[in-house]
């Protein structure tokens, strides 16, 4: 039984490429894919936490293009680890990589890094709220709360 239960902030980004296809990452903890996205640390902005999440996670520097939402619904923010309990209160961006991703880079945290079609995404995809790829794509719309 879990005893312990945090909220937590934490960070998530919609990356993509010229050709409109969305950068995901394939994570080394759980083999799932996932778009990018880590915890906010003490003593920083969550825009400070998605750039250094986005470096961490690709070696490559990014720039923030438009904050998309805030998703804290339990439904979808809400993980379940064995020692706790955790909803995580995300803050959602769309950014833009500044440079190219060394081909076949992989570090600690990522197996590997992959665009994929918005209309051909992997099946093993980590658990994610069911919003983020539409709330992306739409451009019109004032920053979403989920």
């Amino acid at each position: 039984m879990v005893s312990k239960k945090e909220i937590l902030p934490a960070v998530a980004a919609a990356i993509f490429n010229d050709k409109g296809e969305v950068l995901l990452q394939k994570r080394r903890d759980t083999n799932q894919w996932c778009i990018i996205s880590g915890h906010v640390e003490f003593g920083e902005t969550v825009a400070h936490a998605l750039l250094r999440e986005i470096a961490e996670e690709t070696n490559v520097p990014a720039d923030i293009v438009r904050f998309i939402g805030l998703y804290s619904s339990p439904e979808s923010q809400l993980y379940h680890y064995a020692e706790r309990s955790v909803q995580y209160i995300t803050s959602y961006f769309e950014a833009r990589l500044t440079e190219d991703i060394a081909a076949g880079f992989a570090n600690g945290e990522t197996a590997e890094l992959r665009y994929f079609p918005v209309t051909g995404l992997p099946e093993d995809m980590g658990m994610i709220n069911p919003y983020w790829l539409s709330d992306a794509l739409s451009r019109d719309a004032a920053p979403f709360v989920r």
